[in-house]
C-alpha cells in the first residue's frame, strides 16, 4: 500500500468554523481545527494529516498580521520538507485576496490549497465538510504540484489569480472570469482542464515572504457623480498607492481623474481596475495613462490589484516597472 501524502491543515477561522452565538446566526471562526477534522469521517485515509490553528477570525477581519503568520508558517513547512501539501481553511469573503497574496509570496512547488464554506457547520446542508474533503483530495494529487496556490469550492478548483466570489449567498458563489474552472473534483478523482496563468510561487520576484511591512494601498470605488473631495479624502489618509475600482474599463468622473493624476505626479501609484468583475482594463483605452501616470490592471480585479501593488511598492518598484508587474502577474 502506498504511503499516504503528508498534508498540513492550517485553520484561520471563517464560516467553515462557525459556531453558535447569541443574537447571531453563527459566529465565524468559533470552532477549533480539531472540530473541522472530526466533521469529515475518513479524511485520514486520504492523507497523513497534521493540523494547526493559525487564527480564528471571520475573513472580513483578515489582516496583514495573519497573512504574515500564514505565509511564514507555510514557507517553513515547505522548506523543511515536512509536508507534501498544505490546506488552509479560510472565510470566503476575502479568500481570494489571501490566496493571491500567498500565490505571490510563497517560493515553493508544494500544492497549497485554500477552501472554506458558504454555510456554517450546523446548517442541515453544510458545505464545509465536502469542501475540506475535496481540498485534501486535490492537495494529494501529483498534478497539483507546481500550479501555484489553488482554491477548492463546491467541487471546482480555481487558480488563486482568477478565483472571484460572485455571490453573497449560495454554495455556487465562485467563478474565474476569462479563465474558467481549472479542474473538477469527482469523489477521489480530479479532472484538470487547463494550467495556471501568470507568474506565481517559485517564480515570483516577491517570494519568499520575509515579513516586511507593506505600504498602505486603498481602493476607491467609482460611481455616478463621484466628486473630487471623496477621492482627495482617501488620498489624504497617507496612501502610497490607490486602486480605482472604475466604471466600465476602469474609468471615473473627470473631476476624480484630475485628482488622481495630480496624486500620480506627487508619487502616489495609481492603478485603474474595473468594478464590473470581468474583462480587461487596457492601457490608454478611454484614459490617457501615459499622460496621467496611471497603471492599467489588466484582468486583475481591484482587490487583487491592491495586493500586487502593495507588494510591488514594498520592493521599490515604480513607474513603468509597475506596469510591467501588472502585465506579468
Amino acid at each position: 500500500m502506498p504511503e499516504r501524502a503528508r498534508v498540513a491543515l492550517l485553520a484561520t477561522g471563517g464560516t467553515i468554523a462557525g459556531g453558535q452565538a447569541e443574537g447571531l446566526a453563527y459566529a465565524a471562526g468559533a470552532l477549533p481545527v480539531e472540530a473541522l477534522l472530526a466533521a469529515v469521517p475518513g479524511l485520514g485515509a486520504l492523507a497523513a494529516l497534521q493540523s494547526e490553528q493559525v487564527a480564528s477570525v471571520g475573513s472580513q477581519n483578515m489582516t496583514l498580521a495573519v497573512w504574515d503568520a500564514l505565509a511564514t508558517r507555510i514557507q517553513a513547512l515547505c522548506d523543511a520538507k515536512d509536508v507534501d501539501a498544505v490546506v488552509v481553511t479560510h472565510g470566503t469573503d476575502t479568500l481570494e485576496e489571501t490566496a493571491y497574496f500567498l500565490n505571490l509570496v510563497l517560493r515553493t512547488d508544494v500544492p497549497v490549497i485554500l477552501t472554506g464554506a458558504m454555510r456554517p457547520p450546523d446548517a442541515p446542508d453544510a458545505d464545509g465538510p465536502g469542501n475540506l474533503r475535496d481540498a485534501v483530495t486535490v492537495a494529494v494529487e501529483a498534478d497539483a504540484r507546481g500550479r501555484g496556490v489553488l482554491a477548492v469550492m463546491n467541487g471546482r478548483v480555481y487558480t488563486a489569480r482568477d478565483i472571484q466570489k460572485s455571490a453573497a449567498s449560495g454554495v455556487d458563489a465562485w467563478y474565474a472570469p476569462g479563465h474558467g474552472v481549472s479542474a473538477r473534483v469527482q469523489g477521489v478523482h480530479v479532472h484538470w482542464s487547463h494550467d495556471t496563468r501568470g507568474v506565481h510561487t517559485a517564480r515570483s520576484e516577491f517570494a519568499p515572504w520575509r515579513g516586511q511591512a507593506l505600504p498602505r494601498v486603498g481602493i476607491l470605488y467609482s460611481h455616478a457623480d463621484l466628486d473630487a473631495a471623496t477621492a482627495q479624502a482617501l488620498l489624504d489618509t497617507g496612501m502610497k498607492g490607490l486602486v480605482l475600482a472604475g466604471v466600465g474599463s476602469g474609468n471615473t468622473t473627470d473631476a476624480v481623474l484630475s485628482v488622481l493624476a495630480d496624486a500620480a505626479r506627487r508619487g502616489v501609484a495609481v492603478v485603474r481596475a474595473s468594478r464590473t468583475g470581468s474583462g480587461a482594463v487596457v492601457r490608454n483605452q478611454e484614459v490617457d495613462d501615459d499622460a496621467a501616470g496611471f497603471i492599467a490592471s489588466g484582468t486583475l480585479n481591484p482587490q487583487k490589484a491592491r495586493v500586487l501593488l502593495a507588494l510591488a511598492l514594498s520592493r521599490g518598484v515604480s513607474g513603468q516597472g509597475l506596469q510591467a508587474c501588472f502585465d506579468r502577474y
